[in-house]
């Protein structure tokens, strides 16, 4: 009989972790989350703690762990900026030495571990799509830094594990992603649009909203996570979803979508805000078989849906 394989999904509350859970469950994998619901609920994995291939820690990885995985997913890291700014040190620290708590623990049982890093190492980029063979432009004195350099460190963390100790480490760079389970005090742009909407409410856009980015679908982002980690490929590897819009136009079809009118309040821009922001994917499809294939405007209906749904189970309180 074929062994099971063990999967240790680090962050796995969070919004990506307890998508990737269930995906990793329904390809019949035995699941074991760490959390510490520092950025993340109890509520996204609670459905699960009933399934007998699931198990959950509450721990925090700055602190060493010792699971026998066969596969790692770390993915635990404050990843939005109201959350990662919220305490920069802590954050920094959490990347860096969780990473390294991560690796140590593949290296003890011969694990193949996958880091979830991110289009943040890129800056605000002076190239446009961004390759993985750009170096990036980032401010490491910055309200940003915490983040961006936590995750360079990490990859260079992964790299040298590979190079030197011979690690199977795995890299990929996540995109602007969405859908059900994201945190909706996040302060992303499409929970946040589509709550303030939900709810009357004026949205509001940092600078002019002519900055781009391109949207990610969560399915069709676990969908590539489970082919990097099935193949040969060390990465980094992107991604996302290269079809770029702008932030006004994001108003604008959630809009349409709810049939309310756009309200918008226009604040200052943001510190170190990326102007553009598209993915060349060209590596994960060649190396992957991998691309993209919800489009914008359905993956909104979805997350539409979850947080209609999501506030009649909280009565309104979303």
């Amino acid at each position: 009989m074929e062994k099971q394989i063990l999967a240790l999904v680090t962050g796995g509350a969070g919004f990506i972790g307890a998508n990737l859970c269930r995906r990793l469950l329904a390809d019949g994998k035995r699941v074991v989350c760490i959390d510490n619901f520092y950025s993340s609920t109890e509520s996204n994995i609670a459905d699960l703690l009933r399934n007998p291939d699931f198990t959950f820690l509450l721990h925090d990885v700055m602190q060493e762990f010792d699971v026998p995985a066969d596969e790692i997913y770390h993915l635990a890291a404050p990843a939005s900026p109201v959350h990662y700014q919220k305490d920069p040190v802590y954050t920094l620290q959490t990347i860096v030495v969780g990473t390294v708590h991560a690796l140590q623990c593949a290296q003890r049982h011969g694990a193949k571990l996958l880091l979830s890093s991110t289009s943040e190492i890129y800056g605000n980029p002076d190239v446009h799509p961004q390759k993985e063979s750009y170096h990036g432009n980032v401010n490491p004195n910055g309200p940003r830094a915490c983040y961006d350099e936590g995750k360079r460190c990490a990859e260079t963390f992964c790299s040298d594990y590979r190079r030197s100790r011979n690690v199977d480490t795995k890299i990929i760079r996540i995109f602007n992603t969405y859908g059900p389970y994201m945190h909706p005090k996040d302060g992303r742009v499409i929970s946040e649009f589509i709550i303030k909407m939900l709810h009357g409410e004026p949205v509001t856009i940092h600078g002019s909203g002519r900055q781009t980015r391109s949207f990610c679908y969560i399915d069709d982002l676990v969908d590539g996570i489970a082919r990097m980690m099935a193949s040969d490929f060390a990465g980094p590897v992107n991604l996302g979803n290269p079809y770029e819009i702008t932030v006004l136009q994001l108003v604008e079809e959630i809009a349409r979508q709810l049939g309310v009118p756009v309200r918008i309040r226009h604040d200052e821009a943001l510190v170190d805000e990326p102007n553009r922001r598209r993915p060349d994917i060209s590596m994960a499809q060649e190396l992957l078989d991998w691309q993209p294939h919800i489009a914008l405007s359905d993956g909104i209906a979805r997350t539409i849906d979850y947080f209609r749904e999501r506030d009649d189970r909280t009565d309104g309180n979303i």
